[in-house]
């Protein structure tokens, strides 16, 4: 048992923090604070292969781990926490989904942009009436001769306001076994947006809805069959979620700890009054216990044994030491800290969202229980049994 990265590892972190220092130090503020999504940014990092590390090469990608991922997204967030969302949309959720189901010619159409950073994909899964039970959704299609036509809406959809691409989760038929995905392209007629509304942490979203949408059997990527495939697989997608959440606990910390070496208050710097030094510690224990718990996570998944309870733990432990460390942090630096000329409040917005995206803290709570007590816990009520 090895607590340390080995040599490639570290040569790949230590290349990973330069990039980010040369590259993205100079408008992290401005970044986080922008509208836009970091297009720049993404085709920056395509040509120094931090898109499409999980890839494998003959899809295009670059071929790596899982866990040189989760070392991509720290290393660029201890310089530029928005950027982060770039390397996690690059490695993490549909891409993954797609590079792996794809034909031939949905890989070359649709994924080789999005691994050179010129297009984005976004996940629309969520209903109005569908969220963490999403087996309960109703978007759908009908045949219409060789090819289909999608009806419904979707909400919550990240980076939807931006993206090119949608992979669309719908129902082809009654019951769990006939949920699959199709792909959206921006600017298919009948696609239409709704009102855009933004989250607490920035980021905006806007409802999608689908009218009789064409979608040609081309644009197919998993048929009825395909839920427990694309489920299967977002246990270890959570991994680019605690990433994230872990990343900007780490540079919140490191912001507070800055601070408290150089802020002077009553002729000595904070970092010498006790009540201080016991919330860095706290924090730094937070911070390390869960840093371990998410390699543990990936380096499972990377040796083909994905645990969903692990990834659960993880993404929990990441979470809460993300939003907590955060909340600290800003608590330390006070007013500057509270500000938007810090990134820490930034931090402290965008970790907050992530203990209720990709699964709620509670609904992972219950995944973790079941493994506990080795059986299942239903959430769906059973039908009522009528007298006779």
């Amino acid at each position: 048992m090895d607590f340390h990265l080995t040599e490639e590892q570290t040569l790949f972190r230590d290349a990973s923090r330069a990039f980010a220092e040369r590259h993205l130090a100079a408008g992290a503020l401005e970044r986080a604070h922008g509208d836009d999504y970091p297009w720049e940014v993404a085709r920056l990092m395509a040509e120094q292969g931090l898109l499409g590390i999980t890839v494998g090469e003959e899809n295009g990608g670059v071929g790596g781990t899982l866990m040189d991922a989760v070392i991509a997204i720290q290393e660029v967030a201890r310089v530029c926490p928005r950027s982060a969302d770039v390397v996690q949309a690059g490695n993490f959720g549909a891409i993954r989904v797609l590079a792996q189901y794809a034909t031939p010619e949905q890989r070359e159409r649709i994924l080789q942009p999005l691994l050179a950073g010129t297009s984005l994909i976004s996940v629309a899964m969520t209903e109005a009436n569908a969220g963490s039970a999403v087996t309960e959704l109703t978007a759908s299609v009908k045949p219409d001769g060789d090819d289909f036509r999608l009806n419904g809406s979707k909400v919550f959809t990240t980076h939807g306001t931006h993206a090119t691409v949608f992979l669309v989760y719908v129902r082809f038929g009654p019951g769990t076994g006939n949920i699959g995905s199709v792909l959206v392209e921006r600017g298919a007629e009948g696609l239409t947006f709704g009102k855009q509304v933004r989250f607490l942490s920035g980021e905006e979203w806007n409802p999608l809805f689908f009218d009789n949408v064409y979608i040609p059997k081309e644009n197919v990527l998993l048929g009825p069959g395909g839920f427990k495939k694309q489920i299967s697989g977002f246990n270890v997608e959570r991994i680019g979620n605690s990433s994230r959440a872990l990343a900007l606990g780490w540079y919140a910390y490191a912001a507070a700890r800055e601070h408290a070496l150089t802020r002077r208050q009553f002729g000595r710097p904070l970092a010498d009054f006790q009540g201080l030094q016991w919330k860095f510690a706290e924090m730094k224990i937070q911070l390390d216990a869960a840093q371990l718990l998410l390699y543990r996570a990936a380096a499972s998944a990377d040796r083909g044994f994905p645990s969903a309870e692990e990834t659960a733990i993880a993404k929990v432990a990441c979470n809460r030491a993300g939003f907590n460390v955060a909340n600290e942090a800003m608590q330390v630096m006070g007013g500057a800290g509270y500000s938007q000329d810090s990134l820490v409040e930034y931090c402290f917005r965008r970790t907050r969202g992530w203990m209720i995206a990709g699964g709620t803290i509670e609904i992972l709570l219950n995944r973790i229980a079941e493994h506990v007590f080795d059986q299942t816990f239903p959430q769906r009520l059973k039908p009522a049994v009528e007298a006779v």
